[in-house]
Order: C-alpha cells, then structure tokens, then sequence
C-alpha cells in the first residue's frame, strides 16, 4: 500500500513536471516505488531491479519478493500503447512552401531493458526522432502531393521511426497528421486553382455533351436515311413486280381472248359475226371523233352509213382473205365462203335499219 502511494505521488509530480517543461514524460527516480521486500507489481508493466548497481532481472505482473538494502527498482516501463502529441513545426515543401504540421504519435515498448539502458528518456527520443523524419519526408514531396499521400506519408515516417528506435525497444506502431496549415496567400491560390480546375471540368464535360448530341442526331438522320432509301427500294420492287405481274396476266388473258375468238371464228356463221362487229365498232368509233378531239375526220359522205359500212366490211374481207399461219381451219373456210354474198346480206341488213 505504502509502495503504491509513493508510486502514484510520483507520477502526480512525474505529470507537473512534464507540463511544466513542455517535453515527453520522463520516468523519475522519486516517483519509483521502494523496496519493501513483498511487492506486487501491476498487469502491463515492467520494473527494472538492479543488485547492487547493476541490472538483476525484471520484476513479473504479480507477487515478487525482492532482498532489502540489496535490490533497488530502478524503472518503470509500462506495456500499455502510449500516445504522443508531437508539437506543431514547420516544414518546408519541395516546391519551397512553408507549412505549419503537427500529428499523433502510437507507440509500444516492447523490450523494457533496451527502454531503460538503451536511451535516456526513450518518449523524448521518439518525439524528436518523429518531428525530423517528418520534416525530412515533407521535402520530398510537392505541396499537391502532401494532400493527397498523407497515407502513404505517414507509413514513411512508420517505417523510418521503427528503424531508428529498434535498439531503443520501442515500436512505433502508427503516425497520423493531424493539421496541415498553409500560409494564406497560398490557400488563397489553391482555391482559385479549384475553382479554375472545376470550370475546366464543367466545360469539358458541357463540349463532351454538345459532341455526343451531334453525334447522336448526325446517327440518328443517317439511319433514317438508310431506312428511307430501303423502303423506296422495297417500293420500287415491288411496284415493279406489280407491273411485270399485271403485264403478264394482261398478255395471258389477251391471249386468252385471241384463242378464243380465233376458235369461235371457225364455227358455223362466224365471219358474219365477226363482220357484225367490226361494223359496230366502226360506227361506235366514228360516232367519238367529235367528242375526244378538236380535230375531226369525217368520211366524204357522212350520211351514207351503207358505204361507211361497207367500207368497213371490206377492209374485214381484205384481212380474212389473207392466210393465217399455222391455221388450216382459218384457210379452208376463208377459200370456200362467198364474201360477196355476205356483204350483200349485210347491206340489207343495213337497209332495213335505215328505213325504219
């Protein structure tokens, strides 16, 4: 009990007097507990017992019993992680600006001898150690990059510290910046930097929309003309497919009607028909003349419809007595028929219209 007091009262002016001198905490020597033969020694901490001057062993978590007059605890080393505020310090940057830093420090004493004998007040050391790698890796890097490697930076300053205080018996176990403070006319630089940087961006991407639009519609006409001329060409296809098939069934079906008419002339009476109907049409074709032209052609009588007749009725002749090829039926009766004998019956025929 008496031990664990004097420890704590030393800690308490170990305190003030590490508040009053501005530096890392340094273990005293009155803040050290005595020897009273049965100690107890607290979980994550390490005493350091010297024999008569000279380092004997260190003292477990728990009971320990050490021999008076003999046996002095020399150190207290705690195994706890400690956290160190490094002071803010200026550093300068590659591009030679000048910055105001400061950061947090995590450390682990990991061998209490080396802690005790290795360097005289081992936080301190660390502390120092810190602020000049730190100053150190900043010279490296532009201001730019300060901002954005801080990651990186602080493994640097890690890695840096761990090799300097491996015979110290400490490990630095992380480094993190706290601030960063940059001289005014600096910031105000940076911003206008920002600011420019974000218009260049917008216009950009405002240059990248208007050409992606044009694109767009520029693809859009082209294949709407490409559908346009596809369509007309299907169109044209297809109108002319149209007319080939109309032009086709036209020449079958008048083919058609040629058969029929020249098998219907080969039976009984068909050239009176056929002359029958040349006559009509005759009539049926000058009764038009005046209708659908200015120009009219009339015969040298038009009031004789008999000569008209027969007029047409001989240019029939004149055509059946021609021999058809490859038609025996259409040479044998045109040689037996009297074509006179027709036309007479046809004049009366014509006769009695006219008098009724």
């Amino acid at each position: 009990m008496l031990a664990r007091a004097a420890r704590g009262t030393g800690a308490l002016l170990l305190r003030s007097s590490v508040q009053a001198s501005g530096r890392a905490p340094r273990r005293a020597s009155s803040g050290l507990p005595r020897n009273t033969v049965v100690l107890f020694v607290p979980q994550q901490e390490a005493w350091v017992v010297e024999r008569m001057g000279r380092f004997h062993r260190i003292l477990e978590p728990g009971l320990n019993i050490l021999i008076p007059v003999l046996d002095r605890i020399r150190y207290v080393q705690s195994l706890k992680e400690i956290v160190i505020n490094v002071p803010e310090q200026s550093a300068v940057t590659l591009d030679n600006v000048t910055l105001q830093i400061d950061g947090v420090l995590y450390l682990r004493i990991m061998d209490p001898y080396k802690a005790s004998y290795g360097v005289e007040d081992p936080e301190y050391a660390v502390t120092q150690l810190a602020q000049t790698t730190m100053r150190s890796e900043l010279g490296k890097l532009s201001l730019d990059k300060v901002f954005r490697e801080r990651e990186s930076l602080n493994a640097s300053i890690v890695a840096a510290i761990n090799q300097a205080a491996d015979c110290w018996g400490i490990r630095c176990l992380r480094y993190e910046i706290k601030d960063i403070h940059v001289p005014p006319r600096v910031k105000e630089s940076m911003q206008m930097q920002v600011e420019a940087e974000r218009r260049k961006r917008a216009t950009v991407l405002e240059s990248e929309g208007t050409r992606e639009s044009a694109i767009n519609v520029a693809e859009g006409k082209k294949q709407a003309q490409i559908l346009a001329s596809e369509a007309e060409k299907a169109e044209q296809i297809n109108q002319a497919a149209g007319e080939a098939s109309a032009v086709l069934a036209k020449a079958k079906a008048k083919a058609e009607a040629i058969r029929i008419l020249a098998a219907a002339l080969t039976q009984h009476n068909g050239d009176a028909a056929a002359s029958l109907t040349v006559a009509e049409q005759y009539v049926s074709a000058f009764s038009k003349l005046a209708k659908d032209s200015n120009t009219i052609l009339l015969p040298s009588n038009p009031g004789d419809v008999t000569s008209m007749v027969a007029q047409a009725m001989g240019v029939y002749g004149a055509l059946t007595k021609a021999p058809v090829p490859g038609s025996q039926d259409s040479v044998s009766s045109g040689s037996s028929r009297d074509v006179q004998g027709t036309d007479a019956s046809l004049d009366e025929e014509f006769d009695r219209v006219k008098l009724s």
